[in-house]
């Protein structure tokens, strides 16, 4: 290393010193050296912006979503997920499987309505997703448990002025068939806390309500619509989901 220093000091001060009349040439060249030092700093400063830009982006969405999902193919639901729940858990490399309803609803509260996805999740689940749980700024996951509990995104708070505590209904798009017709299907949930994640897409569109809850909202018995699961290296998903196609036929 300290020959090739040498070498590139030898060759900077061939082209920067100047000799005799070459004074204004060597001017000319040291601007340019110049030049070339700022956009090349400049460069990696962009690309190291760029790339922390990249990796927090992923770590929310990520965070949010999970790695991979698992649905039924030919069914609406997915039943018996806690033993293939437990085969996923049983691959290396697979840190958290979560089953999961994702359903659409509409929430109104205060005469302001607005549509939604709803996600049905367990509270240990819940908790175990640290973008959402380091994430509470108001109220708390204690009692999410409980059937009438909800949690949503603090700009959805904000458009429906909500607050923990707070009462508001959601409306599924499947009515009940009743005599006089189809009847909206509804239900009033207590707003037990307030997330920020710091993405608008999940602030304002998304709640979490108690799985069993979502299972006897949406009529789903004793299935979810399907499972996310969290790897330790995301960037060989293809990798994860080869074996996870073997170790389940």
């Amino acid at each position: 290393m300290a020959l090739i220093s040498a070498f590139v000091r030898k060759v900077a001060f061939r082209y920067l010193r100047p000799k005799g009349k070459e004074g204004f040439i060597s001017i000319i060249a040291g601007f340019s050296f110049l030049g070339i030092m700022l956009g090349v700093a400049t460069l990696i400063v962009v690309m190291s912006v760029m790339n922390g830009f990249r990796e927090e982006l992923l770590g929310r969405i990520l965070g949010f979503n999970g790695h991979i999902g698992v649905s039924s193919l030919y069914e609406p639901q997915l039943n018996h997920f806690d033993d293939y729940a437990e085969q996923l858990r049983a691959i290396p490399g697979v840190k958290m499987v979560t089953p999961l309803i994702d359903r659409q609803a509409m929430i109104t509260s205060h005469g302001a309505a607005m549509g939604i996805m709803v996600h049905g999740i367990r509270a240990e689940d819940l908790r175990g997703r640290t973008l959402i749980s380091s994430n509470i700024i108001m109220g708390s996951l204690d009692d999410f448990s409980e059937g009438n509990s909800i949690i949503s995104g603090k700009r959805m708070a904000e458009r429906l002025n909500l607050l923990p505590g707070a009462k508001i209904t959601l409306i599924a798009p499947e009515g009940n068939s009743t005599p006089f017709g189809t009847m909206p299907r509804s239900r009033t949930f207590t707003i037990k806390a307030i997330f920020n994640v710091g993405m608008a897409e999940y602030d304002k569109s998304v709640a979490f309500i108690p799985l069993a809850t979502a299972q006897k909202f949406y009529r789903l018995e004793d299935g979810v619509t399907g499972l996310e699961i969290f790897v330790d290296h995301p960037d060989k998903v293809h990798d994860y989901v080869q074996t996870i196609f073997k170790n389940m036929g």
